[in-house]
């Protein structure tokens, strides 16, 4: 029996699990140290997840392949365990297409989801700003009524997949100071007038995912609005509720990662005369990171099978996505230690993990961000009648947009 729980996934869920095992193998992970060192935007793995059908995975038909949550998870939690960034880039996709999944028309779905020859088309979540992160109701982008459209005019910042995407779910205040509930969300075609890449940012880690701060000044038509005013909030609150659980599986596999680099150098590496791992200073610490990884997966899996269920995943989402981004900087922070001074330094992969993990507890909602959303559930389990500082059960927050 392996030391660290594995789920046990239906056919569907282990098919593809074992094409992103492939991939990642073959590809994905013998180019990860050069995509990081390079900070570049591997395009040849976005062909291969393309070409495999992970790219759409989580859509459903026609316009994915209709595979559940707890397959996404799996095949999340593999490619992770071979390049972060690649990982980060499927959970970009992911994110950005749930919103026109959840609320878009037949019609918008087509135009926004598809090229005109069925391909994919990319898509991006555009929330966040420099002073509207943790509060995005307090977003200063615009949307104005100008004609028969609306004028769509500010700056969105850390936007994963900006300035490579095809097209952004932009969320915008339509009316100044009434917080969430003026906010609505525009489909955006990234080619149109007015939609520019100012800059990209220089990442610690992730380096193979882009961020991009993105300038809109632009006129959309009607069709083009996705979540009218007083429904956008809820919209980007639902698509953050996967994403989390896409964050906990990612953090997982990064843990998962550091693990296993970790446990063969402890069993490999002799000092005072035997392997590290007999000494407890270092074998007690990968026991408890086996049984801390254990907990994370089996928390991770039963949040995607919940809400493959149909169950609502407000609470177990934002534990799972807590508990599993912070086991993974258990992970990655004992895997330098057990490396010790080659763990600090490059090439070595517990380095790149060390900061690749880090973002796993800022975006789709930092930790602090998490632990409010878990302490309101628990004030309206407990005390049901105290209203008086009762504010919406979740807020999203922090988006560099899943890497």
């Amino acid at each position: 029996m392996p030391t660290v729980w594995e789920p046990a996934l239906d056919a569907e869920a282990r098919r593809w699990q074992t094409v992103a095992q492939r991939l990642t193998e073959e590809f994905f992970a013998p180019n990860a140290a050069a995509v990081d060192a390079a900070q570049r935007y591997p395009t040849e793995n976005v062909e291969r997840l393309a070409a495999a059908g992970i790219d759409r995975l989580f859509l459903p038909k026609p316009f994915g392949e209709g595979a559940s949550l707890t397959a996404l998870s799996a095949v999340i939690e593999a490619i992770a365990t071979g390049c972060s960034s690649t990982s980060g880039i499927v959970a970009t996709l992911q994110l950005g297409a749930n919103p026109v999944i959840f609320a878009g028309t037949e019609r918008q779905k087509t135009d926004y989801l598809t090229h005109g020859d069925g391909r994919l088309k990319s898509v991006s979540f555009a929330l966040s700003e420099r002073d509207a992160g943790s509060d995005p109701a307090s977003m200063t982008t615009s949307a104005v009524r100008e004609g028969n459209g609306w004028r769509v005019r500010g700056e969105k910042c850390w936007i994963g997949g900006g300035g490579v995407a095809d097209t952004y779910v932009v969320f915008a205040q339509t009316v100044p100071g009434s917080g969430h509930r003026g906010i609505a969300a525009f489909l955006v075609h990234a080619t149109q007038p007015g939609v520019t890449a100012v800059g990209f940012e220089d990442k610690m880690g992730m380096r193979g995912t882009v961020n991009a701060r993105l300038a809109f000044d632009t006129l959309v038509a009607e069709d083009a609005v996705l979540a009218a005013p007083g429904a956008a909030f809820a919209l980007a609150i639902a698509a953050l509720k996967v994403g989390r659980i896409s964050v906990a599986a990612q953090s997982c596999g990064i843990a998962l990662a550091a693990y296993r680099a970790a446990a063969r150098h402890a069993t490999t590496r002799s000092a005072f005369g035997r392997p590290i791992i007999d000494h407890q200073g270092v074998g007690f610490q990968l026991a408890d990171l086996a049984s801390r990884l254990s907990a994370g997966r089996m928390m991770t899996y039963a949040a995607a099978a919940a809400f493959d269920a149909g169950e609502d995943v407000t609470v177990i989402g934002a534990q799972a996505k807590l508990f599993c981004s912070e086991m993974a900087h258990e992970a990655v922070d004992i895997g330098v230690q057990v490396f010790g001074g080659a763990g600090f330094v490059k090439p070595n992969v517990v380095e790149r993990l060390y900061r690749d993990q880090r973002a796993t507890e800022i975006y789709e909602g930092t930790s602090e961000i998490q632990r409010l959303v878990i302490a309101r559930a628990i004030k309206a389990e407990h005390a049901p009648d105290a209203d008086a500082d009762r504010m919406p059960a979740d807020r999203p927050t922090g988006m560099m947009a899943a890497q």
